[in-house]
């Protein structure tokens, strides 16, 4: 019986067993035998995009950089303008493509690259300055005996927009070498100049310059590739390039630093001349240094106004120094200066100058507010003694006016009772003429104090009424 029992089992076991081996561990929980199956909708709709949803998605994709693959030179310009300049750059860039016949760029693009045959162009709108990349595939020994430039219509760069702030030639090589000989390097192709140079990638490149301004308006970088991928020598060009631009960059608040520092000096001396008559000032010389401070605080607000972004920017360059060196991942050639080193020497301590003069500016700025604040407060505390000798002062009148206004009511008591009581006379002198028995004036004497009393009550009545209205 129980051999019949299994026997009859065996074929859903080994059903199991098959969809076991198929479909891999049993689930959790089984659907029924023949349940339907629903397929899920990976379409559904979502809600409406926000307006800048893809834009800001695609900025972690903007400027990306060109894929460089050695022998290859190339030439670099950084053009400081201004950010209302973008349009006529796009104009500038669009009429180089389509004097190749090549399609422009989109009317809004910020970046722009694209293979014009004899070169290759790559175009990057910043906030401060645009960067033009030239690219021509194929090097000698000497690869700045023809820069990539020289393939560009000449034209076409005569009309180029802004101020040169870096223009750079670019030798980009390939050696498998261990050994470099730099000095043969800086004969050749730097004038003997003292190089400056380093490992980069994590020792798959090397890069060496002089940062020196040659006669034609360019520096040169030397840079062997041993062994990076196109996209990882794209990247290290870049880097190099961007450390000698945001260099140039943050070094502009250098000589507005400088032009500060002898202004900081006459405006700390004002404000030490003013303190120090503050301290033994009356009140009729308060309105005067008010008047002071105002001025020396007006220009202090105008001037920070005026740098305070340069300081700024400065600041966020020499931020992007660092962080571009850093990604650099330099090693050391034995006899040369790092690029971290060589920077740092000399942009340290401009930076460093800059941010004193900042910081400067802004406590002498808060000192000076609060002179002004404490002054004001004495004018204030002034104006209200002043106002409070006005107020005594009115009092006084007013208690002079009030005891006058006395004296003028007992008078005019005195001439009202007069009339009236010589109104009474009348009025008795014409009843004595009627007939009756009266003396007039025993009537008029006696009329004299209650007419009084009624006068001085009727006043007082008025006065009262008056008192209660205002």
């Amino acid at each position: 019986m129980v051999r019949g029992a299994r026997s009859a089992c065996c074929p859903r076991e080994r059903h199991l067993r098959q969809d076991a081996f198929v479909r891999g561990p049993a689930p959790l929980y089984r659907l029924p035998a023949r349940a339907p199956r629903t397929i899920v909708d990976m379409t559904a709709p979502l809600p409406a995009n926000h307006p800048l949803r893809l834009e800001l998605n695609d900025e972690v994709h903007a400027r990306p950089p060109e894929a460089l693959a050695a022998p290859l030179r190339l030439s670099f310009l950084a053009l400081f303008s201004d950010w209302r300049a973008r349009e006529r750059e796009w104009e500038h860039v669009a009429t180089l493509a389509a004097r190749f016949g090549i399609a422009p760029p989109h009317p809004r693009a910020n970046h722009y690259s694209a293979d014009l045959g004899p070169f290759r162009i790559k175009w990057e709108r910043h906030s401060e300055f645009s960067r033009y990349k030239f690219i021509v595939a194929g090097a000698s020994a000497d690869p700045f005996a023809e820069p990539a430039l020289a393939r560009v219509p000449d034209d076409w760069i005569a009309q180029l927009q802004g101020q040169t702030m870096v223009a750079a030639h670019v030798g980009l090589l390939r050696s498998a070498s261990e050994t470099i000989d730099h000095d043969e390097i800086s004969a050749c192709c730097f004038g003997g100049n003292t190089l400056i140079g380093s490992h980069i990638a994590g020792g798959a490149g090397t890069a060496l310059t002089d940062l020196r301004v040659r006669a034609d308006g360019f520096t040169r970088w030397y840079v062997i590739d041993r062994g990076m991928t196109p996209r990882q020598a794209g990247r290290m060009v870049q880097r190099l390039l961007e450390i000698d631009t945001y260099r140039l960059m943050a070094l502009l608040a250098l000589p507005v630093a400088r032009e500060l520092v002898p202004v900081l000096n006459n405006s700390e001396r004002e404000l030490a001349r003013i303190s120090s008559a503050l301290a033994n000032a009356v009140d009729q010389d308060e309105p005067v240094l008010l008047d002071k401070l105002t001025q020396l605080e007006a220009e202090i607000d105008s001037r920070t106004s005026d740098n305070h972004y340069r300081f700024s920017a400065a600041a966020a360059y020499y931020e992007l120094v660092q962080r571009r060196i850093a990604e650099l991942r330099e090693e050391r050639i034995q006899g040369l200066q790092t690029f971290q080193e060589f920077t740092e020497r000399r942009l340290a301590p401009a930076m460093n100058t800059c941010r004193a003069a900042a910081l400067r500016q802004d406590a002498l700025s808060e000192r000076v507010a609060r002179a002004t604040q404490l002054l004001s407060t004495r004018v204030d505390i002034t104006r209200e003694r002043q106002n409070h000798a006005v107020l005594e002062s009115m009092n006084r009148r007013a208690k002079l006016q009030l005891r006058l206004q006395e004296t003028v009511e007992g008078l005019s008591v005195a001439a009202v009772s007069y009339y009236i009581v010589g109104l009474v006379g009348y009025a008795a002198k014409g009843l004595k003429a009627a007939g009756m028995h009266l003396n007039p004036e025993l009537v008029m004497g006696a009329s004299i104090p209650l007419v009084a009393v009624l006068v001085a009550l009727g006043v007082r009545k008025i006065r009262r009424a008056v008192t209660r209205t205002v």
